[in-house]
């Protein structure tokens, strides 16, 4: 099959490069010319796991071409997917101006011939997108089309996996026509025997927003039980075992830490609560979820103080992980960069070091802080570790190196990497989410 992809974001250059994985012809399209021209000198300028070596035997194929030419990519293509950007507006709802305008360009492109095509939204859109793309191809001429909604469901740091195996695939249109080309096209992954669930359009575009703001809500629960089993004495981890194994409820999405961040949670939680907003339908709880998930991102930082105090002057603390989680270089609303601009803002200086994401991080904090090159330089002479993304490479280090190159046998551990008994027998001041604190150790 013929298909172009409008935008090479994570989503868009995922969906291209595994779309022609299974031997179809894929245009992706990008205006940004110096990313254009890495994708065509074969560099892939994004981290996720298994996507490289997809990208160069679809490039040496010949089955996946990079072009800012939209006009020539919608001509030569049966099915057009739109994976561009709907960022966060001031007022939480989501920014659709890419979408539309990229829409407004398709309907007069397609006004020149009657070649039926698909337009499909692939972007993660409000409920009604659909209907606003096609009207704005209709008023721009394009006339033998339909418009798709298909939403992703990618994870980062598996999002290859999650493209060639998905757990379902969800297609909205209005005609079957559309949904049978599209399940077609999808047919190949889900061999099998995973779902390829056909709805409507509306249908579709709620699926998304409802998977990502319950999956928010569940990490929130956590959080707050977290919070709550500190104060009780009880600890988080054996609770989340003994909730996890009710077949009801399941073990994902269960653990405690320092709260969602990323390109997907706190954008999509936004948007619906917005959308639920204006049509008088307002979804309370979700408005709660976000106000937790963003007091979280902080509670190191209240441990820190009532240790500390509130001058940290003078102090220096070493930072294991920026990224909002580990195998991504993703800082989109990383609860580091709260947690770092918080220190610095009560005197504290900053030596931090993360697997991937040292480039994505220095965009979001400047330089204001000292990138380290390994986890070891990191905690050379400083008053405290703190550990922000559960990077496996962080999971079993050398505790006597750690003591001997840090003033202070100190951690504070935002994703519960290390078991508290290991803790104390280390000899070390441990403090973590939902579990008792290990203190004054010797």
């Amino acid at each position: 099959m013929k298909i172009s992809v409008i935008g090479t974001g994570y989503v868009g250059l995922v969906s291209g490069i595994c779309f022609a994985e299974m031997g179809n012809d894929v245009i992706c399209v990008d205006n940004n010319q110096e990313k254009l021209e890495k994708l065509r000198d074969g560099k892939v300028p994004i981290y996720e796991p298994g996507l490289e070596v997809l990208f160069e035997r679809n490039i040496r194929e010949k089955r996946v071409d990079f072009t800012d030419d939209l006009k020539y990519a919608v001509e030569n293509s049966d099915v057009v997917f739109l994976c561009l950007p709907t960022p966060q507006g001031e007022d939480g709802s989501a920014d659709l101006k890419y979408v539309l305008n990229v829409a407004t360009d398709i309907g007069s492109i397609i006004k020149e011939n009657n070649d039926y095509k698909i337009i499909v939204n692939k972007s993660t859109v409000p409920v009604g997108t659909a209907q606003k793309v096609r009207q704005n191809v209709l008023d721009n001429g394009g006339s033998s089309f339909d418009v798709a909604s298909n939403p992703e469901f990618l994870r980062e740091g598996f999002a290859v996996a999650d493209f060639m195996k998905p757990d379902r695939i969800v297609i909205g249109a209005d005609n079957d026509m559309a949904l049978d080309k599209l399940e077609e096209l999808y047919e190949p992954f889900v061999r099998q025997g995973n779902p390829i669930i056909r709805m409507n359009t509306e249908s579709s575009e709620v699926t998304k927003y409802a998977a990502n703001s319950y999956l928010a809500m569940r990490i929130t629960y956590m959080n707050e039980l977290a919070n709550f089993c500190e104060k009780v004495g009880a600890d988080v981890d054996l609770v989340r075992k003994g909730m996890g194994s009710d077949t009801r409820i399941g073990k994902r999405f269960l653990f405690s830490g320092i709260g969602y961040g990323g390109s997907c949670f706190p954008k999509d939680v936004n948007a619906l609560i917005k959308t639920s907003q204006e049509f008088n339908s307002e979804m309370s709880l979700l408005s709660l979820v976000d106000k937790v998930n963003k007091d979280q991102k902080l509670v190191l930082v209240t441990k820190i103080r009532k240790y500390f105090g509130d001058d940290l002057s003078n102090m220096t603390f070493g930072i294991w992980g920026l990224a909002f989680k580990p195998n991504t270089d993703d800082m989109r609303e990383a609860p580091s960069i709260y947690i770092i601009k918080e220190l610095q803002n009560l005197g504290a200086k900053i030596k931090a070091f993360d697997p991937e994401a040292r480039d994505t991080a220095k965009f979001y904090l400047d330089g204001s802080i000292e990138y380290s090159d390994n986890l070891y330089s990191a905690i050379q002479n400083v008053d405290a570790l703190l550990i922000l993304t559960e990077w496996n490479e962080f999971r079993n280090p050398d505790f006597n190196r750690l003591k001997l190159d840090m003033k202070n046998n100190i951690i504070f551990d935002g994703r519960n990497i290390f078991d508290v008994s290991k803790m104390k027998e280390e000899g070390f001041e441990y403090f973590s989410i939902g579990r008792k604190a290990v203190k004054n150790s010797k």
